[in-house]
């Protein structure tokens, strides 16, 4: 009888132990997933071409996940292509009308839009030139004007603005070459194919053809703002918000401020 019990002891004792065998090892942790890549379309003003370049490298370092591709072109044109659907996830442009009448189509995605910096609004000539005012545009010997076309060039209208305010625009129609975009404007001057432009400081400080003659006088036209904003169609609003708030960093500031950007009138 003893002996029986201390069969079904061992028996008893045995199954415990195999069952605590039998049971499944613990599973590895999950591993982290990656970050989907993605592609983000930045439609901005031809002005930014040599800053949102360098923007580009320093963003790609901290989100390589993230490729940013620009559009530059003239605020009016992309406007345009914005309201013909084109697929575009943030929009920075050099003219608040053109972001206006975004908005007010609900194209943009209202509580994004702020004023990302400034910039100033310069008379430009050949290194040789003589050209030392505004007033001088008036003389003969200055036969062409280069402007951006101001229904669609944010520059060519705070051009038409300055000139008007100075008094000057109906006098210079005849000498008028109308360009696409500010830099369309600031390439005739640097080929001597016209006798002065008007472009932005950041322009003419990226060049080394040109020559700054004159400033436009302070209140000769609004405050020269770019703001940006995200576009409501775009399907990466997540990431487009990241770059925006990138855009609006202290980082990003200083980057702008080595192209002649000031800090924005908000």
């Amino acid at each position: 009888m003893k002996k029986r019990l201390w069969v079904l002891i061992v028996l008893m004792i045995l199954a415990l132990a195999c069952g605590g065998c039998s049971s499944q090892p613990a599973s590895a942790p999950a591993p982290t997933p990656q970050a989907q890549p993605v592609t983000l379309t930045v439609a901005a003003a031809a002005s930014l071409t040599d800053a949102a370049k360098e923007i580009q490298t320093v963003y790609s370092t901290k989100h390589p996940n993230v490729t940013i591709t620009y559009n530059l072109a003239a605020s009016g044109t992309l406007q345009q292509q914005i309201e013909q659907g084109a697929p575009v996830d943030l929009f920075i442009s050099a003219g608040k009308s053109q972001m206006d009448a975004l908005e007010q189509k609900g194209l943009i995605v209202a509580s994004t839009r702020k004023n990302v910096v400034g910039n100033e609004l310069v008379l430009v000539a050949g290194k040789d030139s003589k050209l030392a005012a505004f007033d001088g545009l008036k003389d003969a010997a200055v036969k062409k004007i280069a402007i951006g076309t101001p229904e669609s060039v944010p520059a060519g209208q705070y051009a038409k603005d300055t000139l008007t305010t100075l008094g000057m625009w109906g006098q210079l129609q005849a000498k008028f070459i109308q360009a696409k975009d500010v830099r369309s404007v600031l390439n005739y001057v640097e080929k001597g194919e016209v006798d002065a432009g008007l472009v932005y400081r950041t322009d003419a400080a990226a060049s080394t053809a040109v020559k700054i003659v004159a400033a436009a006088p302070a209140g000769s036209s609004k405050p020269i703002v770019y703001p940006m904003a995200i576009i409501a169609s775009s399907k990466h609003q997540q990431e487009a918000q990241q770059f925006e708030d990138f855009l609006a960093s202290d980082e990003a500031a200083r980057l702008f401020a080595q192209y002649g950007f000031t800090k924005p009138a908000q």
